[in-house]
């Protein structure tokens, strides 16, 4: 016959009052942050008897970001050359002098392939929302297209700007 023996869990029951505070201090720095689309509603088709408002769109390709209207065409191109990243001076100074022309919108959609990386989604989202001005003594955020909805590209319209892109670059 044996004895049977007690388990020695001092050194366990030791490592368990270190690390459960640990974790706990640690599970708070982990946040998501969410950002609140508009997907297009199925009655967007506007009336033809309708004044002709602004649509905005930036057509997002792996080459260049087209700022557009839906009706009128093409406003600005910015190429994007590999290894680089867009001027977002310039992308930035458009889209003040659009938001200047009509201050009440607050629309923008993003039209983009798929094979545009989630990174330059965000940017892009990024910059459409706010734009950072400098003052004099200061940096002040200006509100731009707050509501942003997003959607694929039109085969067509993503095909012409890689191609302008490319032609643009050589």
């Amino acid at each position: 016959m044996q004895e049977t023996v007690e388990l020695n869990i001092t050194a366990f029951l030791n490592l368990m009052v270190i690390l459960v505070p640990f974790l706990l201090i640690t599970a708070v720095f982990s946040r998501m942050t969410v950002l609140e689309l508009n997907l297009p509603a199925l009655e967007a088709i506007q009336k033809e008897n309708q004044e002709i408002k602004l649509a905005l769109q930036v057509l997002i390709t792996e080459d260049a970001l087209v700022i557009q209207d839906a009706t009128l065409g093409e406003i600005k191109r910015l190429p994007m050359l590999e290894g680089e990243d867009v001027n977002w001076k310039i992308f930035t100074d458009v889209l003040i002098e659009i938001k200047s022309r009509f201050p009440e919108e607050q629309n923008i959609a993003l039209l983009m392939k798929s094979s545009v990386p989630y990174k330059t989604m965000i940017s892009v989202m990024d910059h459409v929302r706010y734009a950072e001005i400098v003052n004099v003594t200061s940096l002040e955020l200006v509100e731009l297209f707050p509501n942003v909805s997003i959607g694929d590209a039109p085969l067509e319209q993503a095909e012409n700007a890689e191609t302008e892109a490319a032609g643009g670059a050589q």
